[in-house]
């Protein structure tokens, strides 16, 4: 095989720099029409009367729909989510009715003269609320609801819990050589603030529905849709344009069912697009949570045992929450050497607008709990935390929280080559001047979710290839660099001699979408496969006509050359051409799905992912100086050390790290997202919502590391999702180190370090979190008697 060309440039990035690249809300359709949503103006109510008569009759108006004409439920894990508030409303600001007009202010007009009559119900906007005593169900139907994945207690206010049970905590516990830390974290909401805003379009073409929309999970799309428009899934086909951004906020079905209700009832094309203000009062946020974490270490800073419990507030739907307690095992259990571990993720209702993934999903606060954790271990036992961190992380045949073997020392070698960065540059101490200096280095445990990938290579009679998938480019470069890269390196050719076909599922085979660090490393995979058989048709053509048996030639530089003797041969198109007289055009398929990496019978309970088929690690260190009269903190230096398996393309994970460190400095540092008491988001755009501008933006100095085991082609890893993961902990960890105090809660805005400082920090408990080791928490809800009943629901759990 050919040499990997590094460093291959993306082909989109100069239209997109000029404006050229037409994403769902620039496309044009003719005839097509605009729909707005009604949305519900509280949090809990039951729908007495929806009256759309005088609505229907208003200029312009083509169709209007309600619960009524789309009756079906969705979701991951249990089919909880209607399309439409459907007998009561959950949420403030849920669809209660859509409708479609020639334009769109006689849409919103129309949406505005439905006639809505209301019965306010008893709302719980916190998980304090959701999990009191007397606490009102959002959901007090649950029992009725179908099961699509078994195995997670619910019942109640909890959607959904996932348990690890490993070893006896109990026993370590009551060693008499431990000593006991116990610490609480409290984090909250944070929008994704995707550029291009969810959109979609909707027509119906040959009695099937075409759906052109900005997604990260085509397939997802398409089965949902069919599900709730009670089609078969082959009835609808989704293409996706150019994505402007994603983050984990497009890996749901969204906007298309509504778009594709209306336009089979109204018979034309429909349009609709999110404003800003409903993209920051109803998208899927990543989720405020809660954390309390216990360990027991000995003096020499053995973790003889850990306990925890996350409640991840997933609003009013479980949507992907459901899924991401998953994680917890992963990241909480991640990092460092365990004894016994037990832990416990809860995702719990609330009457507020549902969350979901974003780019590292729960791991960026289950990070900062973690390591603000470990660090006040540190300071019960006196060790220092790089020396505590280098004992216990994780390495080669050490067992994760499920009872997974992990392979490779990988950790402890980046760390020393932090240590190496470090010593190599010198201390920005001086810069701090008169206000407080910190420093402090954390690790970080993350994979790449694989599910399964399909893809085809055709080789074109130019000596080109085309390769046909369900992936979408939403930004981190695979689909037009990468991707090009492993099929260019599989059959001799240039990257740029690869085109990528933008994602369609009438073409494409099923992929469970882009998300995960999962793009590379799966649809890798199986565009690999696909141009290995490529290569094996090509060389067999060309054998015939160079006289050698295939085992004889190379390919490269675009030729089929006999082994040995360069310049010989014949160019890659002249065979190709002979391939489409002989045999017909060449043409290869591959697909690819996670091996499943085996984790400890009977460990964990109610997982999506037992075990990590492909670990990441990370190490990030920060120095920041801390204003101890306005509270304000500036980053002085940021630097990573990213595993990254394999790196085809660094300039490309550079900017990635760089992107993922910049919106992680929002996590930490500035955004939050306000919930007001009738249960509606207060941010409502740019105005309101603080990201980071650009003089907020640091520098990162950035080391690959290179050579852990991999499974992905190549020897690759995701390397889009984990730069986020280690942010806020880094941060925190360095603004516990500068003030002295306790860092408990993000963001860690001025005024809340200003209360840090002043001692009025976050409580040191939560009520309704006061029995996290009771066993009540740990084992399966009795009133949970979801027995034996299976929906084929539509959904593909995702990250």
């Amino acid at each position: 095989m050919a040499e990997v060309t590094l460093n291959f440039p993306r082909r989109d990035a100069r239209d997109k720099l000029r404006g050229r690249t037409r994403y769902t809300i620039d496309r044009d359709v003719s005839g097509v029409l605009h729909a707005a949503l009604l949305r519900a103006p509280v949090p809990s109510a039951r729908i007495l009367r929806i009256d759309t008569a005088a609505a229907r009759a208003m200029p312009g108006v083509r169709a209007v729909v309600t619960a009524e004409h789309a009756p079906g439920r969705h979701g991951i894990g249990i089919a909880d989510h209607p399309l439409f508030a459907a007998g009561r409303v959950r949420y403030h600001g849920e669809p209660m009715a859509a409708v479609a007009a020639d334009t769109l202010a006689q849409a919103q007009a129309a949406a505005a003269a439905i006639v809505v009559e209301l019965e306010p119900l008893p709302a719980v906007i916190t998980m304090a609320e959701a999990l009191g005593p007397s606490a009102s169900l959002v959901h007090p139907d649950w029992r009725d609801y179908e099961v699509l994945v078994e195995g997670g207690a619910h019942g109640g206010n909890v959607a959904w819990e996932a348990t690890v049970l490993r070893g006896d905590p109990e026993a370590a516990f009551a060693r008499a050589d431990v000593t006991v830390v116990e610490s609480l974290f409290r984090v909250g909401r944070q929008n994704h603030l995707s550029f291009e805003p969810r959109a979609a379009i909707a027509a119906f073409e040959d009695g099937r529905c075409h759906i052109e929309t900005s997604t990260q999970a085509p397939w997802t799309v398409r089965n949902v849709t069919a599900h709730l428009l009670d089609v078969l899934p082959s009835a609808v086909r989704v293409t996706v344009p150019a994505v402007g951004g994603g983050f984990g906020l497009k890996f749901d079905c969204a906007l298309e069912p509504y778009a594709a209700l209306l336009a089979r009832h109204a018979e034309a094309p429909v349009r609709l697009v999110n404003s800003r203000q409903e993209e920051m009062l109803t998208c899927l946020s990543r989720e405020n949570a809660e954390i309390r974490i216990r360990s027991a270490v000995t003096k020499d800073g053995e973790i003889a045992g850990r306990e925890a419990v996350v409640l991840m507030d997933c609003g009013a739907y479980g949507g992907e929450q459901i899924f991401l307690t998953t994680m917890t095992a992963h990241t909480l259990g991640g990092n460092y050497k365990l004894g016994s571990v037990r832990l416990a993720s809860r995702a719990v209702y609330t009457n507020t607008a549902p969350n979901g993934a974003f780019r590292a999903c729960n791991g960026t606060y289950n990070t900062f709990a973690l390591e603000r954790h470990t660090d006040e271990i540190c300071e019960a036992i006196g060790m220092d935390p790089l020396e505590f961190r280098r004992r216990n992380v994780l390495g080669d045949g050490n067992l994760g929280a499920t009872g997974q073997i992990f392979e490779g020392d990988v950790l402890g070698p980046m760390l020393d080559r932090m240590a190496g960065l470090r010593a190599a540059r010198p201390s920005k101490q001086a810069q701090a001047g008169d206000r407080l200096y910190g420093r402090a280095t954390t690790v970080g445990t993350w994979f790449v979710f694989v599910g399964p990938s399909a893809a085809t290579v055709n080789l074109n009679a130019d000596g080109s290839a085309t390769l046909v998938t369900s992936g979408v480019e939403i930004g981190s470069g695979s689909m037009m660099q990468g991707l090009p890269q492993i099929v260019a390196h599989t059959l001799g050719l240039k990257p740029q001699d690869v085109v990528v076909r933008a994602a369609d599922t009438d073409a494409g085979g099923y992929d469970v979408g882009v998300g995960g660090g999962r793009t590379t490393v799966s649809l890798g995979a199986a565009s690999m496969a696909a141009a290995s058989e490529v290569r094996r048709k090509l060389l067999d053509v060309a054998s015939g006509m160079l006289q050698t048996p295939p085992e004889g030639l190379t390919l490269a530089n675009g030729r089929v050359e006999i082994a040995g003797r360069p310049g010989t041969g014949a160019s890659i198109a002249e065979v190709a051409v002979q391939a489409q007289k002989l045999v017909g055009p060449i043409a290869g398929s591959g697909s690819f799905t996670g091996p499943g990496v085996a984790a400890m019978p009977g460990c964990a309970a109610g997982h999506f992912i037992d075990a990590l088929d492909i670990p990441v690690f990370a190490v990030h260190e920060c120095e920041v100086a801390v204003d101890p009269d306005t509270g304000h903190v500036e980053v002085l230096s940021y630097a990573v050390v990213q595993d990254v398996g394999r790196a085809l393309n660094p300039r490309a994970i550079y900017g990635q790290i760089q992107g993922g460190v910049t919106q992680g400095l929002g996590y930490a540092l500035h955004e939050e997202i306000s919930i007001g008491a009738d249960g509606s988001i207060r941010q409502s755009g740019f105005e309101t919502y603080r990201v980071p501008l650009a003089q907020d933006v640091v520098p990162v100095e950035i080391s690959l590391f290179e050579g852990a085991p991999s499974i992905g082609p190549l020897g690759t890893k995701g390397a889009g999702e984990v730069p986020i993961l280690n942010v806020a902990a880094a941060i925190a960890c360095a603004v516990a180190n500068a003030t002295g105090r306790r860092v408990q809660e993000l963001p860690l805005t001025p005024p809340r370090v200003l209360e840090l400082l002043l001692g009025r920090g976050l409580p040191l408990d939560f009520p309704h979190i006061a029995t996290a080791w009771d066993d009540n928490l740990l084992r399966p809800l009795a009133a949970a008697s979801w027995q034996g009943r299976r929906m084929a629901g539509p959904d593909a759990p995702g990250p």
